[in-house]
């Protein structure tokens, strides 16, 4: 936020998920007083498949950071960078879509599915 362009804009949206550490209208208004150009935009809760970042940590954890046996946080980093370099070469963007008949056709389904017995009990 200190560096152009983001220092001078009128407005950046910061997108969140609900998080305990950034939920919150305290939340909020903290990075608001230290950033008064922030706008912090949540996203719906239980969404985390939305946020692309997660599924970039999910891949980091599986692929660089496991197992988790660094004997430094230079090492650490190291191993990060150079995994950022490699995935940069590697990555390619994929095509998800989830349409109103996926939807639909979802919960026809689950609603046609007999309920576990344990659930019946309840």
């Amino acid at each position: 936020m200190t560096q152009e362009p983001y220092r001078s804009a009128r407005r950046v949206f910061w997108i969140m998920d609900n998080g305990s550490s950034h939920r919150g209208r305290r939340s909020v208004e903290r990075l608001q007083r230290r950033y008064p150009n922030v706008r912090v935009v949540h996203g719906p809760v239980h969404a985390s498949w939305l946020n692309q970042i997660e599924i970039y940590f999910s891949i980091i954890q599986r692929k660089a950071l496991t197992p988790n046996d660094f004997s430094s946080l230079e090492i650490l980093a190291e191993r990060l960078e150079r995994f950022e370099r490699h995935y940069e070469v590697i990555a390619k963007p994929f095509e998800w879509k989830f349409t109103r008949d996926d939807l639909a056709k979802l919960v026809e389904r689950l609603n046609v599915k007999p309920w576990p017995a344990a659930a019946s009990a309840l």
